[in-house]
């Protein structure tokens, strides 16, 4: 299964009063969309996502285990230390999957969540990234479906630059295959095209680095 990451477009910042007159931070917005390409030339239908969705809220939200970290983390865990906010809505506005999440700032919040409350208080244009692992069809018109066993690791992590191009990290981050062993997931790196550079001709060698070029765009 591959590491999916599709990133939202720039979400809202809420604030809220507790008890005590201190503000707390929520970002909220779409999270995710189905039934039509997105960005990054995938498309998600719309019952199996739903369909995911309820299960990581019944799972996970419910249950208040719904983080999200900052950053743009390449594994479909969740790094606990590095945790900046829950996530506590989730929810489907007719093909769109509306997301609120509460940063974890303040005196008893995390590092990371700290740091995005600065940020968010500076006035900081911030957007969020989510984190799953699936596999994905390329169809004849060069949209890659999402399948059926697509599994939400997290609705939202939170980005800094969600316009920046960041197709090439993100091409790195899924070519791995993530596989699950003895209750975690694991990273089976692909070795073939380092051997098969090590092993070309030198009179070779650039049709090769080519060839694995194009395979690996593939894979995106």
């Amino acid at each position: 299964m591959k590491l999916i990451k599709e990133q939202a477009q720039q979400v809202e910042v809420i604030t809220e009063a507790e008890e005590g007159g201190r503000k707390s931070y929520f970002i909220e917005g779409i999270f995710m969309q189905a039934d039509k390409p997105n960005k990054n030339r995938r498309k998600y239908v719309f019952e199996s996502l739903n369909r995911e969705v309820d299960r990581y809220r019944r799972e996970y939200i419910d249950e208040n285990r719904a983080f999200g970290e900052l950053g743009h983390p390449d594994t479909p865990t969740i790094n606990y230390p590095l945790v900046s906010h829950m996530i506590k809505v989730l929810r489907a506005e007719g093909r769109d999957f509306y997301g609120k999440a509460k940063i974890l700032g303040g005196p008893t919040g995390t590092p990371n969540g700290k740091i995005v409350e600065c940020l968010l208080s500076e006035g900081a244009k911030l957007g969020v990234s989510t984190r799953g692992l699936g596999t994905v069809i390329q169809g004849s018109d060069g949209i890659s479906l999402v399948q059926d066993d697509f599994q939400l690791a997290t609705a939202a992590d939170i980005v800094a630059d969600p316009s920046a191009p960041d197709a090439f990290v993100r091409g790195i981050m899924e070519s791995r295959e993530w596989v699950f062993v003895d209750g975690r997931y694991m990273s089976e790196d692909i070795e073939v095209a380092r051997k098969a550079i090590v092993a070309a001709p030198s009179r070779r060698l650039n049709e090769t680095c080519v060839r694995l070029f194009a395979d690996f765009m593939r894979r995106l």
